[in-house]
């Protein structure tokens, strides 16, 4: 019988998965199959391909539409389909750990009641990873769950970095910057070497992490030194729908001068914002950019600009700067924008080759710019299938 690794990855309507063998430490050949249920509290869709991207599955599955049965479902069709494999245990990508979580943890009730009450600090992520894990619970009681926070990779940042001007009572409470896509940032670190050389690697290095969350952090010999987002993944970068940094003025002027209540301004601030509420048009970037209305232009325009800002302050934390890495849905796939970028930061030393960044890098900035600009697909499912042999490995070591 061998071994795999399920990693979990819980959003409000999908649960996106990755089985890994587990026999040795996961390596980007150890995926057995990939995919997501989607369509949570609607009519629950599976969509399953091999490590070669064959399909598999692409089907509506019957029963309720929840997280349970979405779960049941996988869990039975990953035992039909693989029978020779026996899982170890589930890995969950978990946005927020809060102060206490440094490192990957195995899930017990005294985790369960620290990730509930960190819920206002994520309240997009955090309940759909608990009800992830409470459903596999009731499944799997035996199947040991490990949590990999996003928060982690952060967690030894200088502690200027990550303190905000409130009296100190609040700082000794936990109000501090945690910064977020941590398990990104990770792998980006891992692989950098390889991709662009020792001496950039240990260099001072911002990856750019653009999808529909999107954030930046800067890298120092491969350790977090500063990143945009903070306290929750509202700040820094403009996003998708989230509005990234803004004047707390505003929220008070919202609720004080507006009426809207916290929930208004919640739902504001995290749903209608962004890429979205400022084109009117759409949260997708590629609709954007085949748009030709003003607005969609505006958008654009002002999501560039936020990047460009954060890598200024960014650069400057690192006392200046040696390579600029691109990742995640946008920064992987939007070659325009990464156009955009690197010619208004030109003055950090960064020139485009544009038939490279055309065809994706990895690396898209000429040979005679002091500063190199790449593109380098990330891979946080990897990340959390090697937290959790490690984890488990470790485990064993020590009985034996």
């Amino acid at each position: 019988m061998m071994e795999a690794i399920l990693v979990l990855n819980a959003g409000s309507s999908s649960i996106k998965f990755s089985l890994f063998s587990g026999t040795q430490r996961p390596e980007l050949n150890a995926v057995i199959c990939e995919g997501e249920c989607s369509g949570i509290g609607d009519v629950l869709q599976a969509r399953i391909k091999d490590a070669a991207g064959r399909r598999l599955v692409n089907e509506p599955v019957g029963g309720a539409p929840n997280h349970e049965h979405a779960l049941s479902w996988l869990l039975d069709w990953l035992t039909r389909k693989f029978p020779d494999h026996s899982l170890l245990a589930a890995g969950h990508r978990i946005v927020h750990g809060g102060s206490r979580y440094s490192a990957p943890v195995r899930i017990d009730a005294g985790v369960i009641a620290e990730l509930k009450r960190l819920v206002p600090l994520a309240p997009l992520h955090q309940p759909r990873h608990l009800a992830d894990i409470a459903a596999l619970s009731k499944l799997y009681p035996d199947l040991p769950q490990i949590g990999c926070f996003d928060t982690a990779f952060h967690h030894d940042q200088p502690f200027v970095a990550r303190q905000f001007a409130l009296p100190r009572q609040f700082t000794e409470e936990g109000v501090l910057r945690y910064g977020f896509h941590g398990l990104s940032y990770e792998y980006i670190a891992s692989v950098l070497p390889e991709i662009a050389g020792a001496d950039i690697a240990r260099g001072r290095v911002v990856v750019a992490h653009l999808g529909a969350g999107a954030s930046m952090c800067a890298l120092k010999d491969g350790r977090s030194v500063a990143t945009t987002m903070s306290f929750t993944a509202l700040d820094g970068l403009m996003m998708s729908r989230r509005c990234g940094a803004i004047d707390p003025g505003v929220v008070l002027y919202l609720l004080q001068e507006k009426g809207m209540t916290d929930g208004e301004v919640s739902d504001m601030l995290y749903q209608a914002s962004g890429l979205l509420g400022v084109s009117g048009i759409s949260d997708d970037m590629k609709t954007l950019l085949a748009s030709d209305q003003s607005h969609a232009c505006e958008a654009i325009d002002l999501f560039v600009y936020r990047i460009c800002i954060e890598l200024g302050a960014l650069a400057a934390a690192l006392g200046g700067l040696d390579a600029l890495v691109f990742t995640a849905g946008i920064g992987e796939h939007a070659p325009e924008i990464r156009r955009r970028v690197c010619e208004q930061a030109s003055w950090l030393g960064l020139q485009i080759d544009p038939e490279a960044n055309a065809k994706g890098g990895p690396r898209i900035s000429t040979s005679d710019g002091r500063t190199s600009a790449w593109v380098i697909p990330t891979n946080e499912e990897l990340m959390i299938a090697r937290h959790c042999w490690r984890l488990l490995h470790d485990a064993r070591e020590e009985k034996t």
